[in-house]
């Protein structure tokens, strides 16, 4: 979990911007520390409510992230990552704020899952709003001409109590079971998907069960930044001669 003084044991080479929120950041949650095998350094801006971030899209909240990146930059972390695909909106100013790389959502990873799909398929991405996913977020992350089959989780229960509407408990078997009906409507609806993008930092801990549904490449915004992470901290592989 994310501990008092915001960060992890050990130099953390990627920082996380948190919203404010009140839900328990389970395993797999992008706000569990221990969903990485490597440090992370958390900073949380006070008052970027989901309600503010994913349904109101609040410009006002533009300046607290910037600086919420930059402080995360001077104390030395090598990559920023958000808790809300959401701020994909910002993803080109928060990027040009700082002088390191700033992973705003998971759907940064959409151009790859086209790109390594077959040309009569889609990228699925299941989001906790469909309703709010606008052109901008696509437009905020390049990918408002790549063929996309958009569901979003606006009717589920327990999902937008908890991730949404700043509920203080969670029930993750019924999210899961949520999710998995999810997967299934969207297996079923749509089978052109190829690969699938969870938007929402909530979902990775279900991201298992939606791919025992789906059977494709499931990514999100742990496989974001792993895979940027892995970038960062290059594994040795003995003396080159």
């Amino acid at each position: 979990m994310i501990s008092a003084s915001g960060a992890t044991p050990g130099r953390a080479a990627v920082g996380i911007i948190m919203l404010d929120t009140v839900f328990p950041r389970i395993l797999g949650d992008i706000g569990n520390a221990e969903t990485f095998s490597f440090p992370v350094r958390y900073r949380v801006v006070r008052g970027a409510s989901p309600q503010r971030v994913v349904r109101e899209a609040d410009v006002r909240l533009l300046e607290p992230f910037i600086e919420a990146a930059r402080s995360l930059e001077r104390e030395g972390v090598r990559a920023i990552a958000t808790s809300c695909g959401f701020l994909a909106i910002f993803q080109r100013e928060l990027a040009d704020a700082v002088q390191i790389p700033v992973l705003s959502s998971s759907l940064l990873q959409v151009p790859l899952a086209h790109a390594m799909i077959n040309r009569g398929q889609k990228v699925g991405i299941l989001t906790a709003s469909a309703r709010s996913l606008t052109d901008r977020h696509l437009a905020g992350v390049g990918i408002r001409d790549i063929a996309l089959v958009v569901m979003g989780m606006e009717d589920a229960e327990e999902f937008t109590g908890a991730f949404i509407e700043g509920k203080a408990t969670l029930d993750s078997g019924k999210v899961r079971k949520e999710m998995v009906a999810a997967a299934r409507r969207l297996a079923d609806d749509h089978p052109e998907v190829g690969a699938l993008v969870l938007e929402c930092t909530n979902m990775p801990p279900y991201a298992r069960a939606v791919q025992e549904v789906l059977k494709i490449p499931v990514f999100d915004v742990v496989t974001l930044v792993r895979h940027v992470h892995a970038s960062l901290e290059r594994q040795a592989f003995g003396e080159i001669p």
